[in-house]
């Protein structure tokens, strides 16, 4: 069953369009990434699913349940992970569950100590690395009751190290736990690591592509990444985005 389903989904700003008739679904459990050049509309496409923009036409909906304009209805980590920089770690990854009731605590010290950071659940943000503060914003959105996630290029001011790291991490986390995850990435080689589909949109305005469904094997390896099935994947989808 669809966790999220986008019908003809439009969207414009004056004069411009920026969506033109999007239609994807994300099944329960499924990792997609969204490709596409800069100013294609990526980021509308989450504030449309946040519920921060009405679309001009079209349809979103969770579990056949239409959320146009509703807030509340997806986990969303942006770019910069957003912690409040007067609450410890513990209090930051509570936070989705503060707003939706009492926090799990149990699950919260358990989650950051999977995620490498023990004894740090009274630490401040200005005390973390940058891949600390990651995991520390996707612990919260991953704690929060949604079950669809919106993960918006959050590796991309990571060092390349890191943000090795951080993928295969996610990865781990993800498998635990299997919430739908909606991926925003510029980078080819993160969506195919990371993705069961990869959706390409064209720009100006952005519109469905191409959908790319590579068959890697989970638990992913770092090796993957140099293998002959990786690099054909990586030439396919390379040429859908530079035709977009």
């Amino acid at each position: 069953m669809a966790e999220l389903a986008v019908k003809q989904l439009t969207k414009g700003f004056g004069n411009k369009c920026v969506l033109e008739d999007l239609t994807f679904s994300i099944d329960k459990g499924e990792f997609v990434s969204i490709l596409g050049p800069s100013g294609s509309g990526k980021s509308t496409l989450f504030h449309l699913i946040g519920g921060l923009l009405q679309p001009d036409a079209g349809e979103i909906s969770i579990n056949k349940q239409q959320i146009n304009g509703m807030t509340g209805q997806i986990g969303y980590m942006p770019q910069n992970p957003s912690l409040f920089p007067w609450r410890t770690v513990l209090d930051n990854v509570v936070l989705g569950q503060e707003l939706h009731g009492k926090p799990n605590l149990a699950l919260a010290m358990e989650m950051i100590n999977k995620a490498g950071l023990s004894e740090m659940e009274t630490t401040y943000p200005d005390e973390l690395s940058g891949g600390m503060k990651q995991r520390v914003a996707f612990i919260r959105a991953l704690l929060s009751p949604q079950q669809l996630l919106c993960l918006d290029e959050p590796f991309s001011a990571l060092d390349e190290f890191t943000r090795q790291d951080m993928q295969n991490w996610l990865l781990t986390v993800w498998q635990a736990y299997r919430k739908s995850i909606l991926f925003i990435t510029h980078s080819i080689d993160e969506a195919l690591y990371l993705s069961d589909r990869i959706i390409v949109l064209s720009t100006n305005p952005a519109r469905i592509k191409a959908i790319f469904q590579p068959s890697f094997p989970h638990p992913r390896q770092q090796r993957l990444l140099l293998s002959d099935e990786f690099l054909s994947w990586k030439r396919k989808v390379t040429k859908a985005v530079r035709q977009a």
